[in-house]
């Protein structure tokens, strides 16, 4: 079966003529700790810890994490989930929903439940348009998705869980979950457990310690020793392969994206809907697509 090895995972010393110029990245890989637990609210003591620095704006923290606790489910909340969820006390928390009203980032219901406004869309919007590897993704991506019939995406991980920046799509129904911006745990995907094989062994230790494993499928990795098990598979393969890990009848491959440099900085993947399929096929299959698809992106990524 064929693997990644170092020397494959190489940029192309000759990129070709026309391609578009190349892109200056830093390493993505990094589990900052202050986004590790949930990225639906910064935590009140890493708050409370930055709050001894005389520059922090405590008030913004607060304002910040209440946002992201709506994007949670995309549910509606009361200002007294929102106080429970974030940790912040209830009159600090209904300040925060007000001044996010004013600004048009919330809006609140007839039953004062409190939800996100599309404003909030032109923080994604204006990370994704001055993203490198996120434009530069989308026409490698699409001529993937022509060649092999199948959807793909391309993520990076952020703390402990992955967010996708691009995707390409066939005909076939692809999974919600996987829409631009979503964000998914690193240790049930493909993407995720390819870039977390590649974490310093310090660092993937801290988060192996600290991660919440939750169960979405049968086949989730649910303890530290399942996920470490996975990890060591993607290290002696060169690649991930993730059988119904976050949904039933979803079969994904991923492969690591290294710019220039030799870092690692992201991940590609192809998705299997519907239908199940072996490690052994997907790779057969898809292996070699997916590798010179991350050789092509990385070329174009300077470290």
């Amino acid at each position: 079966m064929p693997t990644i090895t170092p020397d494959a995972a190489a940029a192309p010393k000759t990129p070709a003529a026309d391609a578009p110029a190349k892109a200056r990245l830093r390493p993505a890989l990094v589990a900052d700790p202050l986004f590790a637990t949930d990225h639906h609210a910064l935590p009140t003591e890493v708050i409370e810890r930055l709050g001894e620095d005389p520059d922090f704006v405590t008030a913004l923290a607060r304002g910040l994490s209440v946002l992201l606790s709506l994007s949670d489910k995309r549910r509606r909340m009361s200002i007294a989930q929102v106080s429970h969820l974030t940790g912040i006390p209830r009159a600090a928390a209904r300040r925060s929903l007000h001044t996010l009203a004013k600004l048009g980032f919330v809006a609140v219901d007839e039953h004062r439940r409190f939800f996100l406004r599309p404003r909030v869309l032109s923080f994604s919007h204006a990370y994704l348009s001055s993203s490198p590897v996120a434009v530069l993704a989308q026409p490698i991506l699409d001529r993937l998705g022509e060649a092999l019939h199948e959807s793909s995406s391309l993520a990076m991980l952020d703390g402990d869980e992955i967010v996708y920046l691009a995707r390409s799509t066939t005909s076939r129904i692809m999974s919600p979950s996987l829409n631009v911006g979503r964000r998914l745990p690193a240790y049930c995907t493909s993407i995720g457990l390819v870039l977390l094989a590649h974490l310093p062994p310090e660092e993937f230790e801290v988060y192996l310690g600290r991660a919440r494993f939750q169960r979405y499928t049968e086949h989730t990795p649910a303890t530290a020793e399942q996920v470490r098990a996975l990890v060591h598979g993607v290290h002696d393969k060169g690649y991930a392969f993730a059988n119904q890990l976050m949904e039933p009848r979803i079969c994904t491959m991923a492969v690591p994206v290294r710019d220039a440099g030799g870092h690692y900085v992201a991940g590609i993947n192809v998705l299997v809907q519907g239908r199940l399929m072996s490690d052994a096929e997907m790779a057969e299959r898809f292996l070699r697509p997916l590798q010179r698809a991350a050789l092509e992106l990385g070329a174009l990524l300077l470290p």
